[in-house]
């Protein structure tokens, strides 16, 4: 039956629409396949190359951070897109105009992670069920590809929950090509049995893993990674979209069967924390740190570290004793995404694509070009943020933001304020460190050391109405951000492409900010203690709303952002309760992770979204000249990017080609049916 079980796995495209009828009724390459497995997985060159294509399938439609022709969960309520022919796309995406009734680039964007996702788990599945020692692979080498191969397949599956929720979780060992259709079609399995499968083979991953790699396969997953993403999963699944949630009492499958927990359960959160605590006890991660630098260089590309205001206790210790006195908190949150670490460089990485992400065309480095000037730096200037992003990051000091009594007028001559140069509105002035390193508010400096012509490099670009790179008097495409406020993040301050050079950027799929930041907010939800063994059942942990815990875990973030902590600023302590503390963490995720794929589906998981994400989208007047620059910068909504919220937007919908050929699958609440 082994045989039979591994062709029905190449042939179970047939129910999920893998391959397209010509490849399924080619009856003659399916005997051929069955035949060479053997030999392939005696090869090792050959079963590398197996695995590399269920790797493969992490790539284009699976993309998490990047140009929005593969992703569109990369923009939320933080980033816009309106590059020259995305405008019907845009608008689609926004409107949940993308269901299986509408053709066009956002219902493929939507349909296909289905098909490539269920692909790699086939191409993973078949490879467990043969992968062997042998004359050229050794013991060890056998174990930790077979731990890759638990790693993709289940990650793949936290791809597919986080975008379709509940989804059908195939046998390991593939079907059996001689049952009936009925008995081919799978329904939707609940949220908690994917997220408790998911949590299931990354533990098995884990016992098979290495624990570290070297520089040559540093984007391979490790042991850490395998824990990390079971950590995420566990937290999906206590949030309050999965769990208790009765406005999805409606999900269910073909024969009733609810999808969603209807039940509150606490415990959820306690084993999100432990899952989390697992990555951490590891003690092989950090925050990526660089050193203060007591003066800058000639091109203004890495500025003298700013001042940061006198803090009693943060001022006077090194970030290893819980301080900042040593670092350079705009550096060393920048360098993390902008090219300047090769992927073995940063600590706090646990799991990464590398650049490996189609980059000229798609990944991030695609994306950084879109959020350049058009002018003098040759980007395409359409990748931008909304105003409530902008005002999202705190001051110097680590307090809110408040735009009624914050500064008004512009500056006056360079360094007037940190990292400002003349000519500058004031509102962008004493900003923490990461406003900086993440946001290109008019006037922002480009450095772009790198382009040959010393007139390309080090200027201040502004988004007024008629400049070069604002909205144009005569406009024939989209190359202006309409709210007036660009994206710094992920441009490195030497790069240019105009004569100049491109710098490869690191794929940031999870990092240790997010398990800390993670683990705070599990604990947060905690009203009594709970006893959860760690991963490998080596200690007991004993879990509860610890708020010196807590405390720890966010001190670091925030920290390397160069502000205090939550209840070191002189406005109480909002760890002293959970609906205090809720929104402090959540704002600290929308600042941390902003571009990293997070914010789409930390509002789903919260259910933010209905607010969120139902709000006018503000930013910069773009219709007022330079000559009234002050009227610039009156918050106006932009009628381009506006945005809608209905329920359907919890989940994506399952294309009606998937629907039709399993007659079990379910369509997501608010979705057409296939009938």
């Amino acid at each position: 039956m082994k045989k039979k079980h591994i062709l029905l796995s190449i042939i179970t495209c047939f129910i999920f629409g893998l391959q397209s009828c010509t490849d399924y009724l080619n009856v003659d390459r399916y005997f051929s396949d069955r035949q060479d497995l053997e030999r392939i997985f005696n090869s090792r060159d050959y079963t590398e190359q197996w695995l590399a294509n269920a790797y493969y399938q992490l790539l284009s439609f699976n993309l998490e951070i990047g140009h929005v022709r593969f992703n569109l969960t990369n923009y939320s309520d933080d980033m816009i897109f309106t590059e020259s022919g995305a405008g019907i796309l845009y608008s689609a995406f926004k409107f949940g105009e993308y269901g299986p009734q509408f053709t066009g680039n956002a219902g493929d964007l939507i349909s296909r992670p289905w098909d490539q996702s269920y692909e790699g788990i086939r191409q993973a599945s078949i490879f467990l069920a043969n992968v062997h020692p042998g004359d050229e692979i050794t013991e060890a080498e056998y174990r930790d590809l077979k731990g890759q191969a638990y790693f993709v397949r289940a990650y793949l599956y936290w791809l597919l929950l986080r975008k379709y929720g509940p989804v059908p979780i195939l046998p390991d060992e593939g079907l059996d090509y001689e049952s009936s259709y009925s008995e081919l079609a799978y329904p939707r399995n609940t949220y908690d049995e994917c997220a408790e499968y998911i949590a299931e083979q990354m533990l098995l991953a884990a016992e098979y893993l290495e624990s570290d790699r070297n520089s040559r396969s540093a984007s391979r997953p490790t042991k850490g990674a395998a824990l990390a993403v079971r950590a995420k999963a566990y937290l999906y699944a206590a949030s309050p979209l999965a769990n208790g949630n009765a406005e999805m009492a409606s999900f269910v499958d073909d024969k009733g069967k609810q999808l969603i927990s209807q039940q509150y359960d606490e415990a959820k959160w306690a084993k999100a924390a432990a899952a989390a605590l697992d990555v951490m006890k590891l003690g092989k991660y950090k925050l990526y740190t660089v050193p203060k630098r007591p003066t800058g260089d000639a091109y203004g590309a890495y500025p003298r570290t700013a001042d940061i205001p006198y803090h009693p206790i943060y001022s006077e210790k090194t970030f290893e004793e819980g301080g900042w006195s040593d670092i350079d908190p705009l550096d060393s949150y920048r360098a993390v995404f902008n090219g300047d670490l090769y992927v073995a460089e940063s600590p706090e990485l646990i799991f990464t694509r590398g650049d490996n992400q189609l980059n000229d065309e798609y990944g991030i480095q695609s994306m950084s070009r879109h959020q350049m000037p058009v002018a003098k730096a040759s980007g395409w200037n359409c990748h931008g943020i909304t105003g409530k992003q902008c005002d999202a990051y705190g001051m110097n000091d680590g307090k809110p933001f408040n735009r009624a009594t914050a500064e008004k007028g512009f500056t006056t001559y360079d360094g007037e304020y940190p990292y400002l140069k003349a000519n500058v509105w004031k509102e962008y002035a004493n900003r923490e460190p990461r406003f900086y390193a993440s946001v290109a508010f008019s006037g922002a400096l480009w450095s772009c050391t790198s382009a040959n012509d010393a007139a390309n490099r080090n200027f201040q670009c502004f988004y007024y109405y008629g400049e070069n790179d604002g909205r144009k008097i005569v406009s024939t495409n989209d190359r202006w951000i309409p709210t007036g406020i660009g994206m710094m993040k992920f441009v490195n301050p030497k790069e240019s492409y105009n004569n100049g050079q491109a710098y490869p950027k690191v794929d940031t799929a999870i990092r240790y900010a997010d398990i800390l930041l993670m683990y705070a907010e599990a604990l947060n939800e905690l009203t009594t203690s709970y006893q959860i063994a760690s991963w490998d059942g080596s200690e007991t942990y004993t879990l509860s709303r610890d708020i010196a815990a807590m405390k720890a875990a966010v001190l670091p973030v925030r920290l390397r952002g160069g502000v205090p902590n939550f209840d070191d600023l002189g406005v109480g302590d909002p760890y002293t309760s959970p609906d205090e503390l809720r929104p402090w963490i959540k704002r600290e995720r929308q600042i941390e992770f902003l571009g990293e794929n997070q914010r789409y589906f930390d509002l789903r998981r919260w259910k933010d979204a209905p607010q969120e994400e139902n709000q006018m989208i503000y930013g910069c007047n773009t219709t007022v000249p330079a000559q009234y620059r002050e009227y610039f910068y009156e918050q106006v909504a932009v009628p381009s990017v506006q945005t809608s919220w209905s329920m359907k937007k919890y989940f994506w919908p399952v294309a009606y080609s998937e629907l039709k050929r399993n007659a079990r699958l379910t369509q997501a609440p608010g979705w057409p049916s296939y009938d």
